[in-house]
């Protein structure tokens, strides 16, 4: 008979058990935190001021930052906090709700990735039709989507992890309640818990790279079509930043997420989930801005105009 325990809270072991280590994490990822907020809500309030970027194209990079936000204050402020604690404790309903968010907005991101790919091609290969086709009414259903479809999946898969039992091990190898380590540490209804989160990513990840990999393949042949050499280089350059995006949270997830979780899976996921948690959010404001001529010609004339309004 196993001894089934009832939990009310876990202990996250965190990134480091050394001492001499925990300072000098807790200041590199504060600082990352802070330029990931600065970045990302920079990037928003950018897009609302500018005319210029009063396109479909800006509008679903504002909503891949505001979930940025959210997905790095999900888990950054608890992993800061532990850092610097001795008791690293998270009661069980605050580690059920982190579950949610983080798979939520997970599969919020990858679908708002889905869909800014599919913009590309509508830019790209129906110039003309452009306006007409990505309509205000069909940017918000297609921004719609990612967030019913993710929030309901998280409900679920939710409910599948609150569906685990424990056995008196209450320590979570990781710096956030994940599912491979909640799963690695259950002792009673992981064979559903284990298989639904398997089936659901690959499906949901499978899914959504599908519309970027085909987005890409008819984008391809639009810019093979061009004649214009000028056309090429800003067709390849607006596409640049988010297939860089594409790889990078891409990668990361399938290489956490797609396999089966073991001592040695999520040791490596640990260190995985440090990047597309803290990083990633912090990169894509980066790799939009640097590499995007209107966003640095909006940005100039933002800074020019508050200069500008301070001297008067």
């Amino acid at each position: 008979m196993l001894n089934f325990t009832d939990v009310t809270e876990f202990i996250l072991l965190g990134l480091t058990s050394h001492q001499e280590w925990r300072i000098l994490f807790f200041t590199i990822f504060l600082m990352v935190y802070i330029i990931t907020m600065i970045g990302n809500i920079g990037m928003i309030m950018l897009i609302k001021l500018s005319p210029q970027l009063n396109s479909p194209m800006y509008f679903f990079l504002s909503h891949l930052s505001f979930v940025d936000v959210w997905f790095s204050s999900n888990v950054t402020p608890k992993m800061l906090e532990n850092l610097l604690s001795e008791t690293k404790t998270i009661s069980y309903s605050r580690c059920l709700v982190q579950c949610f968010f983080f798979i939520a907005l997970v599969h919020v991101e990858i679908f708002i990735l889905a869909v800014m790919a599919f913009d590309r091609y509508m830019a790209i290969g129906n110039p003309l039709l452009y306006g007409s086709k990505m309509s205000r009414v069909v940017c918000v259903r297609l921004i719609s989507f990612p967030y019913i479809y993710g929030f309901l999946t998280s409900l679920a898969a939710t409910l599948w992890t609150y569906g685990l039992y424990f056995c008196g091990k209450i320590e979570i190898n990781h710096f956030y309640c994940a599912d491979p380590p909640l799963i690695k540490m259950a002792c009673a209804g992981t064979y559903v818990k284990e298989y639904t989160m398997i089936i659901l990513a690959g499906i949901n990840f499978t899914y959504s790279l599908t519309v970027v990999i085909i987005s890409y393949l008819f984008i391809l042949i639009a810019i093979l079509r061009m004649r214009s050499v000028e056309g090429r280089r800003k067709a390849f350059s607006t596409c640049g930043s988010h297939l860089t995006a594409v790889i990078i949270f891409y990668g990361t997830l399938i290489f956490m997420y797609l396999r089966r979780p073991t001592e040695e899976s999520v040791e490596q996921g640990k260190m995985v989930a440090v990047f597309y948690t803290t990083v990633i959010p912090m990169l894509n404001p980066m790799i939009y801005s640097l590499r995007n001529k209107d966003v640095k010609e909006a940005m100039n004339k933002v800074i020019t105009r508050m200069c500008l309004t301070k001297q008067n």
